[in-house]
């Protein structure tokens, strides 16, 4: 017999995995662009509509108000339902509240929908988290995933040079119409994006498991471990109570500081 992780460490690191992190990189472009947004339409909104400073402030701070409250929601959804379903569903939302902000008739309005925008860009994560489980069981592909990073920095550059040119010609409205085009693209290739084998092995579907395995196989030019896949030791799953035991408390407040 042969775990997940046995399996993808004897396949190896392959054209499969090259691909795939292209793909969910991308999505870290995308989601920079959302996010940095508010800094370079702040300054037309509130020329526009006679804006206060904190008027200004409230819009970032309710886009990431919107992607704490979802990424807890929709991190549960993805424990529940799975992390593919959960990625497609946050790149449709993000992409359609996305498009609604650019025809924000007022203030209340763009806030609202901003909000809402922050809540579907946060599902991005989930869907990375549960790819890179692929991907980080190969050692010898780990340092390769801080290479991740790069492209959070590519669409925030891209935003900018993009708000420079767009901003003072065609208007803010055009710039959030054209920030929310890579989303869109990216859900055109969501058919080559696999559910996590183990979150599939988790929930008992050994033989969609298995396929998502074979199709990495195949596209690596590699061959499956011999034998037949089997779940892995049951374990309890963590409670956020967990975070607070006396043995993780400094290990958890040292991650909320930093983070």
């Amino acid at each position: 017999t042969f775990t997940v992780e046995e399996a993808v460490e004897t396949i190896g690191f392959g054209r499969f995995h090259i691909v795939l992190f292209l793909i969910m990189g991308s999505t870290g472009v995308a989601e920079a662009m959302e996010i940095m947004l508010i800094a370079v339409v702040s300054p037309p909104i509130r020329c526009e509509w006679q804006l206060r400073d904190w008027q200004v402030a409230l819009v970032t701070t309710m886009v990431f108000l919107g992607y704490m409250v979802f990424s807890i929601v929709l991190g549960l959804l993805a424990d529940r339902y799975g992390r593919w379903k959960i990625l497609l569903l946050s790149f449709l939302w993000a992409a359609y509240f996305s498009l609604l902000t650019s025809f924000a008739p007022s203030y209340i309005w763009f806030v609202f929908l901003r909000a809402m925008v922050g809540g579907g860009v946060s599902g991005h994560a989930q869907g990375r988290e549960g790819n890179k489980q692929i991907i980080a069981v190969c050692s010898c592909f780990n340092s390769f995933l801080s290479l991740g990073k790069v492209f959070w920095l590519a669409g925030s550059l891209l935003i900018i040079g993009l708000a420079s040119v767009v901003n003072p010609t065609i208007g803010w409205r055009w710039l959030i119409r054209i920030a929310s085009i890579p989303g869109i693209l990216l859900i055109l290739v969501f058919k080559f994006i696999p559910e996590s084998a183990r979150y599939n092995v988790s929930t008992g579907n050994m033989g969609a498991a298995l396929a998502t395995l074979q199709k990495i196989a195949k596209m690596n030019g590699a061959a499956m471990p011999e034998g037949e896949l089997r779940e892995p030791t049951k374990e309890r799953r963590g409670r956020f109570k967990d975070l607070m035991h006396p043995k993780y408390l400094r290990t958890t407040l040292q991650i909320w500081i930093i983070w």
